[in-house]
């Protein structure tokens, strides 16, 4: 199951780097369409990438996709009841070390990519829309397809990415019952230090790989 997260998190990927995005102009399904085959030009042809380097994803990742994630509610949808206990500042040291965490933790599917391919389904959708559902398939050489739904909503800066539910499994919910876990142990900033704590372990381990 966590190959096909990771799977899932790359197909997210693709769909969050455009700027069109910021316009609300541009139909979800079809946006997805045109974006991924801009990205996987890249993917393609960029051999440090394709090599491993996880500080050059990082700093791609950065740059064109994380302005197009709501990471708010993708927090708050991960923290369920518990974001309700958060005082503000602790929900926005949630928001920093959960997407610090998701950026770590699936960099990697950049450099896993190899010969995979998206493929989107008619979407059913009004430009008044607020809210969508993009479904699409990872038909994957020797495996099977893995299916992939982007849950976005539009605002004023434009349409987000707020979950990614892979073969029916919510990337917010996956993370829901660890969350509670660690707020059952040590409260909400026994939430925050462990997940500062992972994202400095899994910074070092990445950084220790580029120097090989």
């Amino acid at each position: 199951m966590k190959k096909k997260l990771l799977t899932g998190l790359l197909a997210i990927f693709f769909l969050a780097g455009a700027p069109a995005l910021a316009q609300g102009v541009t139909a979800p399904d079809a946006l997805a369409k045109s974006v991924t085959d801009d990205v996987l030009v890249v993917l393609r042809a960029d051999k440090d990438i394709q090599s491993g380097n996880t500080k050059k994803v990082v700093d791609l990742v950065e740059k064109k996709v994380l302005p197009h994630f709501d990471f708010v509610r993708m927090t708050q949808l991960a923290l369920g009841r518990n974001w309700r206990e958060a005082a503000p500042e602790q929900q926005k040291l949630l928001v920093t070390e959960f997407r610090g965490l998701l950026v770590q933790t699936y960099a990697a599917t950049f450099t896993a990519y190899k010969d995979q391919v998206i493929e989107y389904r008619p979407l059913r959708y009004q430009p008044s829309d607020t809210e969508a559902v993009v479904r699409s398939q990872i038909q994957q050489p020797g495996g099977r397809p893995i299916t992939v739904d982007y849950r976005m909503h539009r605002l004023d800066s434009g349409w987000k990415v707020y979950d990614v539910v892979v073969a029916e499994l919510s990337l917010v919910q996956n993370y829901r019952g660890s969350f509670e876990t660690e707020v059952r142990k040590g409260g909400i900033d026994g939430l925050i230090k462990a997940l500062a704590d992972k994202n400095r372990q899994l910074s070092s381990t990445q950084a220790a790989a580029d120097k090989k």
